[in-house]
């Protein structure tokens, strides 16, 4: 099964998040701060990090970032008792995968759990059907799924795996025009409530990425009232 390491400095409901997910049937490793944190990650690899925000020495914030800065794509949950649409558009923005705020069902959070691995696991091409197309290539654009590779005009892109998805909705479908509610279920696949606005938190640091290799990139064009779409002509 793959392991799922937690980050929170509250002893309690660590061990309750750690019950709960190896009852699911994970691996759980546990830190009680951070920097710890932050050195089992880079030791162990897991397949997927909850990470609380409000931590002292290093917050999850600054470890998603700083795991983010240093090119490692590991799906992040960050937690938080904060429940706030710019808290939450934050840790997007630094390179958080999804975001859950405190108080939460553990139902709630293992559902997310699942969908996060559940997509690492078609990444990796795990259960994926021969016929099951892992790369697209589409003007200057390319991506490979089981590498979670983005190559624009040759050169990398360090994306999460949200943001993957998310550009090969896009990729997949040049041309089309899709509401803020299509991207959600195409990138998300669960049944998340999740503000609207937290489409464009994603579309924004992509564009980003790809106006630090290209600063003539406007593949991602907002449709005014209807969403976004990747313009087929360029």
């Amino acid at each position: 099964m793959a392991t799922v390491l937690i980050i929170d400095d509250d002893a309690e409901l660590l061990d309750v998040l750690a019950m709960s997910l190896e009852d699911a049937g994970h691996d759980v490793e546990t830190a009680s701060d951070g920097i710890t944190g932050m050195g089992q990650v880079l030791r162990t690899e897991p397949a997927l990090i909850i990470s609380d925000v409000n931590m002292p020495g290093l917050d999850g914030f600054s470890l998603c970032k700083r795991l983010r800065d240093e090119g490692n794509s590991t799906p992040i949950i960050l937690l938080t008792s904060r429940d706030n649409e710019v808290d939450e558009a934050l840790g997007l923005e630094l390179g958080a995968d999804d975001y859950v705020a405190k108080p939460f069902s553990t139902r709630v959070l293992l559902a997310r759990v699942a969908s996060l691995l559940r997509r690492e696991a078609r990444r990796r091409g795990e259960g994926a059907s021969e016929t099951d197309e892992s790369r697209v290539e589409l003007g200057n654009l390319t991506l490979d799924r089981e590498r979670l590779e983005v190559l624009w005009l040759s050169t990398a892109i360090v994306v999460t795996v949200t943001e993957f998805r998310m550009l090969e909705a896009f990729a997949r479908r040049p041309g089309i025009v899709m509401s803020r509610d299509r991207l959600m279920d195409l990138i998300r696949g669960d049944d998340s409530v999740v503000a609207q606005r937290i489409i464009d938190t994603y579309v924004r640091r992509l564009r980003r990425k790809f106006e630090q290799i290209d600063n003539q990139f406007a593949c991602i064009e907002t449709v005014i009232g209807a969403g976004y779409r990747w313009k087929a002509d360029v």
